[in-house]
């Protein structure tokens, strides 16, 4: 994720926020090795109103332990000088902040604080929508009572500044930089009457870290660039003249799975060029050949295809955003496509628009979180279309179990010719249907025929040569909130009609 990101936006910083918890320094330790910019260690205190009863009470440990065991492990591994550390989790305090950066952090968060200082009065209802002094709500009654002003936070802020700047003076500090990491001047209480923290040892939190090759105790150097031999680097030299212009151009150009996230930073070029609509559909059409590594097409805008003649890795299409993606099999492989897997797991994880044709099966989670984009492939593996929100997905072929698991929205229909599908979908909440009305049956066959375009399938032009067999062979898997919301988007439809039904006119007289 933090290279798709750093693809997807070249130049921007990426951070990563982790749980305090047992262990914590080992999952920092690869977050720097990952090229991350910024750790976020978040104590268990913190968190928004909405979380559940049982997170608030058992999830995490206090941001302290988190964040020493963070630091110690990132200085012991000479990892510290190149990654920042942010700490958070109900800090209040100029204490706090000093705490927590003698600890070792730079950056500091304040979430419960800064809203109190606006008004906020810890109602615990943030996700119902119904917050009494207008903070967490879209309703505009409530909105009109939110009394807080800029003025109150800069306010707040200032005391806390004030505070630590009171704290720092007898310990001898000027700035916050020199405090970084500086464990060496906190001390904890030796006599503590209190029947709980009796006998705790502090020793491990407060045990000044032994820095590897002479590490910095904060950071003092960017990261290094991974992406100078990016795959987009060569698109870019020889397609920089058509984004600019959109004049309709296209390349062929081989590929490794060494080269991941292809398609990214051309995308963000597009972007950036063109805006988020990006270029006219089919502007830019690359081809390549071999085999594809993992997040291929991830974020593609509109206007771009990429069409892929060999196989690709995990999350393909990941966050799609109106590209096409086009995989086929090689015409000299000795395989059958629908029977052979083509492409990884995790498919169209997020994606929010766009096209995917695979000519062969997906792996699990295919569709996993789609909420827009339109896809065509002949086999998936366990959990398809896994908390799909929008989009239509096709299978013309088998799939795996807990299909539709948590599907709340869009379309799936899927090639049930041994007529067990019933026993492979997750019907908590779905239900199948057949392609009882002729918009459905058009619709699916146009996505076929298409399919059959981009790709050649065999498998396509099998079901499209005895479509008035095959077509009803199909099941339509529908969630049933998102049927009954476009029911009552019909019923409001025909309540606006001016026609009258002829009933209506005689039960009037």
């Amino acid at each position: 994720m933090i290279y798709d990101l750093k693809c997807a936006n070249p130049g921007v910083p990426v951070s990563v926020k982790l749980v305090a918890e047992v262990g914590v320094g080992t999952v920092a330790a690869g977050v720097a090795k990952g090229n991350a910019d910024e750790v976020l260690i978040s104590g268990h205190d913190g968190g928004t109103g909405a979380s559940p009863l049982s997170s608030i009470k058992h999830a995490g440990v206090p941001w302290e332990i988190g964040l020493a065991e963070t630091q110690q492990t990132l200085v012991r591994n000479g990892l510290r000088d190149r990654i920042l550390v942010q700490a958070d989790g109900q800090m209040k305090t100029g204490r706090d902040v000093v705490i927590a950066a003698l600890l070792g952090a730079e950056r500091f968060g304040f979430g419960t604080a800064a809203l109190v200082s606006l008004g906020c009065l810890l109602m615990r209802k943030c996700h119902l929508g119904t917050c009494p002094v207008g903070i967490a709500t879209q309703s505009p009654e409530l909105r009109e009572r939110f009394a807080g002003r800029a003025e109150y936070l800069v306010r707040y802020l200032t005391f806390v500044a004030e505070e630590m700047r009171r704290i720092m003076a007898p310990l001898g500090f000027r700035t916050v930089d020199e405090m970084v990491g500086r464990v060496d001047r906190l001390d904890c209480r030796t006599a503590i009457d209190h029947w709980k923290a009796k006998g705790l040892d502090f020793s491990a939190v407060l045990a000044p870290p032994q820095p590897l090759n002479g590490c910095a105790l904060r950071c003092l150097r960017a990261q290094a660039n991974a992406h100078a031999d990016h795959r987009d680097g060569e698109i870019l030299r020889r397609l920089g003249h058509s984004i600019e212009t959109g004049e309709r151009a296209s390349i062929e150009i081989p590929i490794r799975n060494v080269h991941r996230a292809v398609g990214a930073t051309l995308s963000n070029r597009v972007v950036s060029r063109h805006g988020p609509g990006g270029l006219p559909d089919g502007t830019l059409e690359i081809t390549f050949t071999g085999s594809a590594g993992q997040s291929f097409g991830a974020f593609l805008a509109p206007g771009v295809t990429l069409r892929l003649v060999g196989d690709a890795n995990d999350y393909l299409g990941k966050g799609l955003s109106g590209g096409r993606i086009v995989v086929v099999t090689p015409p000299a492989a000795p395989f059958d496509p629908k029977e052979n897997v083509i492409i990884g797991n995790t498919v169209l994880y997020g994606a929010t628009g766009g096209e995917v044709f695979v000519n062969g099966l997906a792996g699990e989670r295919f569709a996993v979180r789609n909420s827009g984009a339109t896809a065509v492939v002949e086999g998936v593996g366990d959990h398809g279309c896994e908390y799909m929100t929008g989009g239509v997905v096709v299978v013309l072929g088998r799939t795996g179990r807990n299909f539709a698991a948590g599907m709340s929205g869009g379309i799936a229909y899927v090639l049930d010719e041994h007529q067990l599908f019933d026993t492979l979908a997750n019907l908590d909440t779905v239900d199948l249907e057949f392609l009882w009305h002729r918009e459905d049956r058009d619709a699916l066959h146009d996505l076929i025929a298409r399919h059959e375009r981009w790709t050649g399938s065999r498998q396509a032009r099998r079901i499209l040569d005895a479509w008035q067999e095959m077509a009803g062979k199909f099941v339509k898997v529908m969630p049933i909130d998102y049927r009954r919301a476009l029911e009552r988007l019909r019923d409001r439809e025909d309540v606006g009609d001016e026609a009258t039904p002829a009933t209506e006119e005689v039960f009037r007289g």
